[in-house]
């Protein structure tokens, strides 16, 4: 299993950036994907879900109306997309994927990729 992060870099307070997460290994369409994030010296924080069919999703307060998940099943690919970005927002984002729905914690998750670091300069 493989699950491969993009698109993080340094952006200014304000902009935006889309995150992407190629998957393979397993049958990406039997898999909710979730997002989640680490700040240095803080603890993995859920960001948001999106359940298999793409029919559902789920936000962490912190990030409601400035982020949108979504997913290419045909493509094996979740998305983060990320608006009004603000410097408390800098972590390392990481995708991961479950066979249950919701799952808004770290030990819940089945599988994990390699984070991509965000930077948002204020």
């Amino acid at each position: 299993v493989q699950l491969q992060a993009s698109g993080g870099g340094l952006v200014q307070a304000g902009g935006s950036l889309r995150l992407s997460c190629a998957a393979s290994g397993y049958t990406f369409r039997n898999y909710a994907m979730d997002w989640f994030r680490q700040a240095p010296g803080k603890e993995r924080e859920f960001i948001a879900a999106i359940r298999w069919d793409g029919l559902n999703t789920y936000y962490a307060d912190s990030v409601k109306g400035r982020f949108a998940i979504s997913r290419d099943n045909a493509k094996n690919t979740v998305y983060l997309q990320m608006n009004s970005l603000k410097p408390e927002d800098t972590a390392v984002y990481y995708c991961a994927a479950v066979d249950r729905w919701i799952i808004d914690y770290p030990h819940g998750m089945d599988y994990w990729g390699k984070g991509t670091q965000v930077t948002v300069s204020s």
